[in-house]
């Protein structure tokens, strides 16, 4: 079974798998995919991380982040009058870990030839692709910044204009890429011709990357963190990573009982936001490149540390103490796969906002990241811009193990929600009893960059108002929170079971 956020991109991972592929090249084609059909989400200028359950019972994470250019400086940014890195432009790229990434996991887990895994990619960005729904909605968001830079017009608007629902979009420049990486490796991404217009396409624009930083970079096996959630292991990928923020949340939903509470109840929405607002805080305090991080894990996600956080939680009121600073909105695509083997695999992959930086390629059509604008300016803050430092990171795959099995691969993606989303998704998993698609459908409410809690469509009058009475301020939701892809592994009976959010254009698909 494949869940992925874009039909071609199941249909892709499909093919792969009927073709005698595990899920691991599965995964890699359905992502190859979406970098060209769902180009604002995700791209080869992205990072991309991995959780990978064996059919054995080993388990193995890879952080597949870019790091900060060896001439990044967080003095001469304020010396330039920033106090936060910019959103876009050359100062917010850092160096893109997605194809490293790819190629070390196919290399210890794949199966088929990796060239293999791009057929469907090169096909659709050199033969085109219909413009789906929800990518053509958000195109339409971000024309005026796209054409500000040459290389995006030049590939990524039409006439000036976003390409309308339902239009064939071409990217032959992509497709050349493409095929470079699939028949030359990671090398031809990271050295030579394709390195070197990064590098100076960066540069021309006031940036500071070289063809050293991208040559140096590297995908890392990492050891998974977990906390225990009603009977299950939650697994999710250490620091520089925001995972942590999930399992914090989770500990102090356990700690107050919000899967005792009827799942459309204000008083759940009241304690998950409340505990998610704690969590939040630890996560912008604390959470950065691990080497400059002051506390562990551990630390963090132990019984001393969730009990004291909890005391800041009350049932019946807001806590106004509780200050969060503003995060760039991000877009984001995750998708899971499991094999006949029960291999599963838990991926994402991202550009950060809407076609990140804002700046592609001219040449080989690249859209690169903005995750530097995840780091802070705040001199000595653990997650201060540094040379070759990797930033708090939003993207962040997850896995459940039962009796030390996988027994639900999923995600929840949309930038600083998606941690909320892997608490609130899980526990209608597990709380609630909801099968996966029942899960993600359900209303979610987050607040937005002032504050104020953004409610989707399905939270109703009434527990709109009694969350009033506890001191929130709410207001319909613009967009939906994030997406979001599941797959329950259901060893009693023998199925799989998945489900794809409606937020998305994607599906869910097994044979």
């Amino acid at each position: 079974m494949a869940a992925t956020s874009h039909p071609l991109a199941t249909a892709a991972a499909i093919a792969v798998l009927k073709e005698g592929g595990n899920a691991v090249d599965a995964a890699i084609a359905a992502s190859a995919t979406l970098t060209v059909v769902e180009p604002h989400m995700t791209g080869i200028g992205g990072d991309c991380f991995v959780i990978l359950a064996e059919p054995d019972g080993s388990i193995h994470g890879l952080n597949g982040s870019g790091r900060a250019p060896a001439g990044a400086d967080a003095a001469r940014l304020r010396d330039l009058g920033y106090s936060a890195v910019p959103e876009s432009g050359p100062h917010s790229v850092t160096v893109p870990g997605a194809i490293n990434a790819w190629e070390t996991l196919h290399a210890r887990f794949g199966k088929l030839a990796f060239e293999q895994l791009f057929a469907d990619a090169i096909g659709y960005a050199e033969n085109g692709y219909a413009v789906h729904p929800r990518v053509a909605s958000d195109w339409a968001g971000v024309v005026e910044e796209l054409a500000t830079d040459e290389g995006a017009a030049r590939h990524y608007l039409v006439d000036g204009k976003a390409p309308a629902l339902g239009t064939r979009h071409k990217v032959p420049a992509l497709a050349a890429t493409l095929r470079k990486i699939a028949t030359q490796g990671a090398k031809a991404f990271y050295e030579g011709e394709i390195a070197a217009e990064i590098a100076a396409t960066i540069r021309a624009k006031g940036g500071f990357m070289t063809e050293g930083d991208l040559a140096a970079t590297s995908a890392d096996w990492v050891e998974l963190i977990s906390t225990r959630y009603n009977g299950y292991d939650i697994l999710e990928i250490p620091p520089n990573g925001q995972g942590i923020t999930a399992l914090i949340l989770l500990n102090l939903m356990a700690k107050v009982g919000t899967g005792k509470l009827a799942p459309d109840s204000a008083e759940r929405y009241h304690l998950e936001i409340e505990a998610a607002r704690l969590a939040y805080s630890v996560r912008d305090h604390l959470v950065a490149d691990p080497k400059s991080m002051t506390v562990t894990p551990a630390q963090l996600l132990s019984d001393a540390y969730t009990a004291a956080l909890a005391e800041g939680i009350d049932p019946a009121r807001r806590n106004a103490k509780i200050v969060l600073p503003k995060t760039p909105a991000s877009d984001t695509v995750y998708l899971t796969v499991v094999d006949r083997d029960r291999r599963a695999v838990s991926f994402i992959n991202s550009v950060y906002d809407s076609f990140g930086s804002k700046i592609v390629t001219q040449k080989s059509g690249i859209a690169l990241q903005n995750r530097g604008a995840c780091f802070s300016l705040e001199e000595g803050h653990p997650n201060e811009l540094g040379p070759r430092k990797r930033p708090m990171h939003t993207i962040i795959p997850a896995m459940a193990l039962k009796n030390g099995k996988a027994a639900v691969s999923f995600g929840v993606m949309g930038g600083a929600y998606q941690p909320m989303g892997h608490a609130h998704v899980f526990s209608n998993l597990a709380d609630h009893g909801m099968d996966p698609q029942e899960a993600l459908d359900h209303a979610r409410l987050f607040w937005g960059e002032d504050g104020v809690l953004d409610a989707e469509a399905g939270i109703s009058v009434d527990v709109r108002e009694t969350l009033t009475d506890k001191g929130h301020t709410l207001r319909d939701a613009a967009k939906p929170h994030g997406g979001g892809q599941v797959i329950v592994i259901d060893d009693k009976n023998g199925f799989l079971i998945g489900g794809s959010d409606p937020r998305k254009d994607g599906l869910a698909l097994g044979w």
